[in-house]
């Protein structure tokens, strides 16, 4: 008699609060990059020139303003919110997406390499992202902006137990 697997279940880990605010300056940079299009836009582009110019004179503006409110105010805080991350003995695991979520699994069996990386900005924000790689590029799990201390405790944790597993086989 075989047993069925376990349910797919929310995994039990949430990010650190300075992922607030790494998405938060992430979002003011592009935001910045947005404004500066928008206002070489309204300098360049005379409102004499006809067309949809005059409309685009104003909704850009707003365009702008309400990627803003969104992008700084709300997306940080919403990604805070629904994306979670676990290993458990069984599996390394995420759940991401808001609109659209979706479940990564990677069973410690699988694991061949495990890697720690930091960008510049996590490094700012002592953060850093942990990949899951195995031998099929869709079975990579990536555990996005852990404290550096925990990102390498977890790496450390999963080689040393995908390496008992392999061992184990042999």
């Amino acid at each position: 008699m075989t047993t069925a697997p376990a349910p797919v279940r929310e995994p039990s880990w949430e990010l650190p609060r300075s992922a607030i605010g790494l998405w938060t300056v992430e979002s003011a940079i592009s935001t910045v990059i947005l404004w500066l299009g928008a206002g070489a836009f309204l300098l360049f582009v005379p409102a004499s020139a006809g067309g949809p110019v005059p409309v685009l004179r104003w909704v850009l503006p707003a365009l702008a303003l309400l990627h803003t409110v969104v992008a700084v105010g709300i997306r940080p805080w919403v990604k805070h919110r629904v994306y979670r991350w676990e290993i458990t003995a069984e599996a390394a695991y995420t759940r991401t997406g808001w609109l659209t979520q979706t479940w990564t699994l990677v069973p410690i069996s699988r694991i061949q390499t495990v890697d720690v990386s930091r960008g510049v900005l996590q490094q700012m924000f002592g953060l850093a992202t942990v990949a899951v790689l195995t031998a099929s590029s869709q079975g990579t799990v990536r555990i996005w902006h852990l404290e550096h201390g925990m990102a390498q405790r977890v790496a450390d944790d999963l080689a040393r137990r995908a390496e008992l597993v392999r061992d184990q086989a042999t």
